[in-house]
């Protein structure tokens, strides 16, 4: 196995290829931040549902996409924030993703939340990406 230097970057492109190749679900390596951006992702209906398999040595997390229609909900994601630049935002100056269709990932003092409900929280934090 390959050694990351983005893990989080590796989640949203195993989610962005899980839906593009018209897959179910996909497995990526469990850590709290990865499944703090699943729940998101399901409370804004990106994905049905996620769960950590510890079958093995390293726990999994296993998301399962959504799709309606037989077509992905899930459009395109940007990763916003990486390792070598680092990008945040007040609590009042939240970004809009595609005039407000999409959403804003954010990791704020409180924890990782959508761009507008940390924007009515006033919290400010790391842009974590975009999902439309």
């Amino acid at each position: 196995m390959a050694v990351l230097s983005d893990p989080i970057s590796d989640f949203l492109t195993r989610f962005k290829n899980c839906c593009r190749a018209g897959n179910e679900q996909f497995l990526a390596p469990y850590s709290r931040i990865k499944a703090d951006i699943a729940k998101v992702l399901q409370e804004e209906g990106y994905i049905w549902g996620f769960e950590v398999v510890t079958d093995s040595a390293h726990p999994q997390l296993k998301v399962k996409a959504r799709y309606v229609d037989g077509r992905p909900v899930l459009t395109d994601l940007k990763r916003v924030s990486k390792p070598g630049r680092r990008v945040y935002c007040g609590g009042n100056e939240m970004p809009r993703v595609l005039n407000g269709l999409g959403i804003a990932i954010v990791s704020t003092s409180k924890g990782v939340m959508t761009g507008a409900r940390a924007k009515r929280s006033q919290l400010g934090g790391e842009v974590i990406g975009h999902v439309w």
